[in-house]
């Protein structure tokens, strides 16, 4: 079976704090490394009420350290906030603190409006069209070249590895031609997913750090004890995602009964199609929905994520997976 990968967001719930946001963080990632998940990825977003990663390199040091085995990374790192040269020191650093356990995960968008995204990086003018020129200049920095001019310490020379992540047919293009592992955020854009995967693997040229093509797909699940109650979980990412995309942004809500008999047609359909890579419900329901999943769209391995807001709620959708994954 392919492997199963943890995607946080450290989502902060109404009535909390991004402190006790962290620290549940920490702990899945402990309960997930006991589960056998493969690596534990952290997003960089900015200026979301209820996203508590936005630092993402300080709080992947927090969950490495916190574990000993599970891969930590980056799911990914917005490049265009920031000068390649200062990522390349800070997951030199990250692999040099924890080594063999480190990833990089690169997007080309802000994770952020526009306005903020300007605040990030004041006047230095990058954007995302430079994206694939700073994938380079990021792996020269951690190459162990020696003509380098502008040294990364800690940097030159790490073995992290680079993956390009994507929800277009970009970010597949340019993963194929630097011959890089492509991770697609089919997990809130499927759209274009089976798309990117054919171009990914049939233009993919092989590379020092990768021989063949390696897909991972976001996934989304909600698992419970029922059906009935892992429906009613899904619904606090159902409620903060309809508000993301309506222009009102806000901390992960509590669950609510019905919550889609309340909406209109243009928001039940926006909901259909980020929940077509989905599996909410019991431990047998999960699993054919994930067997057809898989079926279908032969990933290399999913980095499932699961917004739920009792934090318990969420470890136990993740112990529920994990059995899932043993069985399968």
């Amino acid at each position: 079976m392919i492997p199963f990968s943890i995607l946080d967001l450290s989502p902060i719930a109404q009535g909390s704090d991004a402190g006790t946001s962290l620290r549940n963080t920490l702990d899945l990632a402990q309960h997930g490394e006991r589960w056998g998940y493969n690596r534990y990825w952290l997003a960089e977003h900015h200026g979301m009420p209820g996203i508590a990663s936005a630092a993402t390199a300080v709080v992947i040091a927090h969950v490495a350290g916190g574990t000993s085995t599970i891969r930590v990374g980056a799911g990914g790192i917005m490049l265009p906030n920031h000068s390649p040269l200062v990522i390349a020191e800070q997951f030199g650093t990250l692999e040099a603190l924890f080594p063999g356990r480190i990833d990089l995960g690169l997007g080309r968008a802000p994770g952020s409006d526009q306005t903020t995204a300007r605040a990030l990086r004041r006047n230095l003018g990058s954007d995302a069209d430079e994206f694939p020129q700073d994938v380079v200049e990021l792996q020269d920095y951690m190459s162990e070249s020696p003509r380098q001019r502008v040294l990364a310490v800690p940097g030159h020379g790490a073995k992290v590895p680079l993956w390009i992540l994507g929800s277009s047919l970009f970010g597949a293009q340019l993963a194929a031609h630097l011959g890089l592992p492509y991770a697609f955020a089919s997990h809130f854009a499927p759209q274009m997913m089976m798309q990117a995967i054919s171009m990914y693997r049939n233009n993919f040229k092989p590379s020092a750090q990768l021989d063949k093509p390696y897909v991972m797909l976001g996934y989304n699940v909600f698992a419970a004890d029922t059906d009935e109650e892992a429906q009613w979980r899904a619904t606090s990412m159902q409620q903060a995602f309809v508000n993301l995309r309506t222009g009102n942004p806000g901390k992960l809500p509590p669950p609510v009964s019905n919550y889609r008999d309340a909406l209109g047609p243009q928001e039940n359909a926006m909901l259909d199609s980020v929940l077509s890579c989905s599996a909410i419900g019991s431990a047998d329901t999960v699993a054919a929905q994930m067997k057809a999943f898989i079926a279908s769209t032969q990933p290399d391995e999913l980095m499932i994520t699961s917004q739920i807001f009792e934090h318990s709620a969420r470890l136990r959708s993740y112990e529920i997976l994990a059995d899932v994954h043993r069985a399968m």
